[in-house]
């Protein structure tokens, strides 16, 4: 199905899995106008909360939950990691795991990284918001060894999704962001100045590092710059925009 008949993009690296749900969702088919148009599932955005409300449901209920069954909150940049056991927004958490059914984690984006993880052997999820800041930080490995030590998780049995975000190609930064990231992972434009950093990539082997296996990891295709008639994209539309979220839970 194209783009633009989709709220939500179904990972098919959870496909065939009964017992989980997840997606990440378009910028389409919503009642939100312009700049939000149409999708906008922005809670802390100024679009009519009527019309964001509205967004929210259409988008839960694609992936088989509502807005009493999710987890989420206003996000920080941060690398702080939350056992969530009730639905709810909390502030300060830029991560959240579960071992609950019936609970979906969310978190919001609109160029930085989701990260969604399902460890089918001790049925546990995760939602991960990986900014740039988060993924130097390495939020991702964080999580990973949070749900190693709640819940016995290990890595090699989860099955990892990155989404949509800023790709390399757009995500063109000065020497005080890319001081932060390895050379694998960013490029010098001599012609512009300017360094690009592969956000994608360096989850990714955060990951690998963590002992996820490189087959059960998939990386979306999409770009949210390159591909903002489909994805809200904070750079591109210069910070007035909606935002899409990210979303993974297991249902009763």
């Amino acid at each position: 199905m194209p783009l633009e008949h989709q709220i939500c993009i179904h990972p098919s690296v959870f496909s065939g899995r009964k017992e989980v749900n997840a997606g990440q969702s378009t910028r389409h088919g919503g009642v939100s106008t312009r700049p939000y148009a149409s999708l906008n599932l922005g809670l802390y955005t100024d679009d009519g909360e009527e019309r964001v409300l509205e967004n929210r449901k259409r988008f839960f209920q694609s992936l088989g939950f509502s807005e009493a069954q999710t987890t989420g909150g206003f996000q920080v940049h941060g690398d702080q990691v939350l056992m969530a056991e009730q639905p709810g927004q909390v502030r300060g958490y830029d991560a959240f795991i579960s071992n609950k059914k019936g609970l979906l984690l969310t978190v919001t984006i609109a160029d930085c990284v989701p990260v969604l993880l399902f460890d089918p052997a001790t049925q546990s999820i995760a939602a991960v918001h990986a900014g740039w800041k988060g993924t130097a930080a390495g939020i991702v490995s964080r999580t990973i060894e949070k749900m190693q030590n709640i819940f016995g998780t290990n890595p090699a049995d989860c099955l990892a999704y990155i989404g949509t975000c800023i790709e390399e190609c757009s995500f063109e930064v000065d020497q005080d962001v890319a001081q932060h990231f390895d050379m694998a992972f960013k490029r010098w434009d001599e012609e512009r100045q300017k360094y690009y950093i592969d956000l994608k990539a360096t989850n990714k082997s955060l990951l690998l590092k963590a002992g996820l296996p490189e087959n059960q990891i998939e990386i979306s295709p999409y770009c949210t710059v390159v591909h903002n008639q489909h994805f809200f994209s904070h750079r591109a539309e210069k910070g007035l925009t909606g935002r899409m979220l990210a979303a993974i839970g297991m249902p009763r």
